[in-house]
């Protein structure tokens, strides 16, 4: 394959498509919906009409307005179609033929869409993710010859250094600064894809893999070649069934194409790519689990120095990047590191990608510049509170903490964040409003975090169990002052003694509503009213067990 051969199929491709092209979501939300059904009623009414010769109908990615699903696009026209079920074909089929159908049709002109600035998801609901023709036509593929034929190893790291990537895993580590340390090590060497999503309420990578799954072979295939690896293994969990599906299915697709394998565009460069299938562990996404589950051993967090950089997948330096950051990397080659340095902030650059869910109207995937507030994602573009008010936002899942309505006007970007006591993390945001229940929420993290602990260390495995006792006690009535400071206590020591990062952010959520929210906390202790905070016998002898004995979760 040379780069004239991989513009000939973007060429036919081209020149192969019809004038008017049906786009239909076949995302894992809009195929809960009923999805597959209705592509299949749009090309039989297409067919019963007589004019399926003259139009393209055919499947395509996440289009982001995942709450209004089924969703259904007109191209070249851009006309949109919300809700739509199969009883619904023949007048979609119809608005074709001039025949007016609004009742279903979607504003395109709203803020969930205008303020977008779409990187990551620039394919995602354009193409179909399961012909690797419609990719290549979108430039796929370029960014990989260019670096290949026209580029150093170190020019490459140079770039993606320049551009301001961090990772978008949630720590946020300097891409470059990564790649440069793996690059630098000696002997074998590793690429791996960290595709376990587990924050409750999060679908960035499922979506991603799902819609554009090439963009992130690609975007390995570049930091393979810049570091020196020669494998690559993606990590999926296995409640992600399509994603698996697309990937096996471009996977196969690059390798017939000659763009994984060996001598890929007639260089001496080689790269494989195989997928693993995790378990669903919460744990396993923090990169030392990860390891260990790929090498086949129980996925548990190891020790860090030495980090997986130097020393990681079967003791070899091995890069780690999570679904996102790898998608990112394609368009920064091809567009330059000056163009993306110059989107977002100054510490945060380039856009990021975001699920929005809860209590807003408009619920689903977008991607905005970094720096955008929590207004205008949550109010703007999200549509704020059904009938309601927006009470706080969650982000970054149980790693994060609840932002209340007062600080909308936060940029989302690392720094910002951090400050008024919350993460980026992976991208999830979980709208509340004025019913929800801080208590209950900080409950809902420390109970995923507790079921979610690999038992290794014993402050995590221990702490967050008597943890979630008193919350327990507190959301139920039952708890005393001196229960509200054990808890601060317990979540310092959580926090400042766990092994990995599940059990150090697993306090976050408690800790931000603590912070901002006291008052329902308060509200419930039963001396609330008591100046001495006194604490009745039976209750102090109940709660010396609770802290006391070792909770048989995890051992």
């Amino acid at each position: 394959m040379d780069l004239s051969e991989l513009q000939a199929i973007a060429d036919k491709e081209i020149s192969s498509r019809k004038a008017i092209r049906v786009v239909c979501c076949q995302a894992a939300g809009c195929l809960s919906g009923e999805g597959k059904d209705l592509l299949a009623a749009l090309k039989a009414s297409a067919a019963k009409s007589g004019i399926s010769a003259d139009i393209q109908i055919c499947g395509t990615g996440c289009m982001g307005l995942c709450s209004r699903g089924p969703l259904v696009r007109i191209e070249p026209s851009g006309e949109m179609f919300e809700r739509v079920a199969s009883a619904d074909a023949d007048k979609i089929i119809g608005a074709l033929e001039g025949k007016p159908f609004d009742e279903k049709k979607s504003d395109t002109n709203q803020p969930f869409y205008t303020k977008q600035l779409k990187v990551v998801l620039a394919n995602s609901g354009k193409i179909d993710p399961d012909r690797i023709e419609e990719y290549i036509a979108e430039d796929g593929y370029k960014a990989l010859y260019q670096v290949l034929r026209e580029s150093t190893p170190q020019q490459v790291i140079e770039t993606i250094t320049k551009s301001g990537l961090r990772g978008r895993g949630g720590a946020g580590y300097p891409t470059g600064l990564k790649w440069a340390t793996v690059a630098k090590s000696s002997g074998k060497k590793y690429m791996i894809c960290n595709g376990d999503e587990g924050d409750p309420g999060a679908f960035m990578d499922r979506s991603v893999l799902e819609s554009d799954p090439h963009r992130v072979l690609e975007g390995m295939a570049i930091g393979a070649y810049a570091v020196g690896a020669d494998q690559g293994f993606i990590y999926v969990r296995g409640e992600y069934p399509l994603a698996i599906k697309r990937l096996q299915t471009a996977i196969k697709q690059a390798r017939f194409n000659g763009l994984l394998g060996t001598n890929i565009f007639d260089t001496n460069f080689n790269f494989r790519v195989d997928i693993r299938i995790g378990g669903g562990a919460f744990v396993c996404g923090e990169e030392t689990a990860l390891i260990a589950s790929v090498e086949g051993k129980r996925g548990v967090p190891r020790p860090r120095p030495p980090y997986p950089a130097m020393s990681g997948l079967w003791g070899c330096p091995t890069l780690i990047n999570n679904v996102e950051t790898y998608a990112s990397i394609s368009t920064i080659i091809r567009k330059g590191s000056d163009w993306y340095s110059g989107i977002g902030t100054e510490k945060s650059k380039g856009t990021k990608v975001f699920t929005l869910a809860g209590k807003c109207e408009n619920a689903g995937l977008i991607e905005v510049p970094m720096g955008t507030t929590l207004r205008t994602i949550v109010e703007e573009m999200g549509g704020g509170v059904p009938g309601g008010k927006v009470k706080a936002v969650q982000t970054g899942g149980p790693s994060g903490g609840c932002i209340p309505a007062s600080l909308l006007d936060t940029p989302v970007d690392y720094d910002s964040l951090a400050k008024v006591g919350s993460i980026m993390g992976s991208g999830g945001m979980i709208v509340l409003d004025e019913t929800d229940d801080c208590v209950d929420v900080a409950r809902f993290f420390m109970e995923f975090c507790m079921d979610e602990s690999c038992g290794k260390c014993v402050p995590c495995r221990v702490g967050t169990v008597q943890i979630y006792r008193l919350l327990s006690r507190i959301a139920e009535g039952q708890g005393t002052k001196k229960d509200l400071a054990k808890l601060r206590e317990l979540c310092d020591m959580v926090k400042t003694t766990s092994l990995c990062g599940l059990g150090q952010s697993a306090p976050n959520p408690v800790i931000s509503t603590l912070r901002y929210f006291e008052h329902e906390y308060t509200s419930r202790l039963i001396d609330k009213d008591s100046s001495n905070g006194s604490v009745p016998a039976d209750l102090r002898n109940h709660q010396s067990t609770v802290l006391v004995k070792e909770a048989s979760h995890g051992g």
